[in-house]
Order: structure tokens, then C-alpha cells, then sequence
């Protein structure tokens, strides 16, 4: 079974692959993939410094550079992805293929109904939380301005769009413990 995993910046898809993953789970991290597509000498970053060249230093990406470009203009971030996606789709489903036979495969997808990926899984798990909880999860995580996460926050899909479109939905709205529960819950129900 190919599972996609999502949920907005800051809710806790990266906790939820984890609690998953100890419970037997094949982990494929496109967020760790879209890392590696964009590294030096990539085709991902060649591809950024013909659109973007201010985006790319000394054969690096500047990831500031970029989000600075893609989340201030949503046409850039459509391109981004149409020149990325395909690329991090191709390393996944090359992952995925390590997988135990009858062992539960997971995709965590950011983007996973934005970008269509929802269509390449069997079912679907969404990670909501609260908005001021995931505002501070990120402004700690990333070191980042409060302002510069809730314009990323507001450049997501709406979550009431993305609850509509998820088979199964995980509240990160109490401690870990919960959480942990939770997502075991809906963990079972997959298997």
C-alpha cells in the first residue's frame, strides 16, 4: 500500500513519518529528495539557475534567495515545482522499490494535493494543527521572523480544502503522547 503523507508547514508530518516508521512503515521523505534534486551539479539546480540565477552562488542554491523569489509570486512557485516534481517523483517511486514486500510504504508530501501527487497513492493522511501551534513550531525550527512564516503558511493549500481531500485525518493539537496515539490509530487502519 502507497500511502501519501501531508499537512501544512509546522504540523507535524515529520513526527508522524517517525511514529510510523517504528511501527513498520517504508519512509519516502520527498522534502529530503527536493534537498537532494537542488544539490551542486544536479539537474534540479541547473534547471533553477536558468530561471533563476540569482538563486544559485558558486554552483550552490541560496535557498533564501529562492523562497524570497517563489513565495512572493505564485506563477515562480508553479514553475518551481513544474521544474522540480517530476524529478523528486522519479527518486521516490526508485525508493519506494527498496520497500519489504507487503510492508506499508509511505510518501511525505508537502504538496501532496497541490502538485497532484494524491493521485499516485492509494490513500491519503493529513496532519492538521493549529495555526498559532505551527506559526511557533516553525518560527523555533527554522529561526525564522514570525511574518515570513505565516506568508508561507498563507501560500498553502487551505486546510478545509486539504481535510476534503484526505482519507484520513491526524489533530496535533495535544502533546506528543497523544499525537503518538493518534497516529497509531490511523496507522492500524491503513494496515
Amino acid at each position: 500500500m502507497r500511502v501519501g503523507l501531508t499537512g501544512g508547514i509546522g504540523a507535524g508530518k515529520s513526527a508522524v513519518a517517525a511514529i510510523f516508521a517504528g511501527l513498520g512503515a517504508f519512509i519516502v521523505d520527498t522534502d529530503a529528495i527536493a534537498r537532494e534534486v537542488v544539490a551542486p551539479n544536479s539537474d534540479g539546480l541547473r534547471e533553477i539557475a536558468r530561471v533563476w540565477p540569482q538563486a544559485v552562488r558558486g554552483g550552490i542554491l541560496d535557498r533564501a534567495a529562492l523562497a524570497d523569489i517563489v513565495f512572493n509570486d505564485p506563477s515562480a512557485r508553479q514553475r518551481l515545482n513544474e521544474l522540480l516534481h517530476p524529478h523528486i517523483r522519479r527518486i521516490a517511486m526508485e525508493r519506494e522499490a527498496h520497500a519489504k514486500p507487503g510492508q506499508i510504504v509511505v510518501h511525505v508530501v508537502p504538496l501532496l494535493f497541490e502538485t497532484g501527487y494524491d493521485r499516485l497513492v492509494d490513500t491519503s493522511v493529513l496532519v492538521v494543527a493549529p495555526l498559532e501551534a505551527r506559526v511557533a513550531r516553525v518560527v523555533e525550527r527554522d529561526r525564522l521572523d514570525e511574518a515570513r512564516v505565516r506568508s508561507r503558511v498563507a501560500t498553502q493549500i487551505e486546510p478545509e480544502q486539504a481535510r476534503r481531500g484526505a482519507d484520513f485525518i491526524i489533530e496535533n493539537d495535544g502533546n506528543f503522547d497523544h499525537l503518538r496515539e493518534r497516529a497509531a490509530a490511523v496507522y492500524e487502519a491503513l494496515g
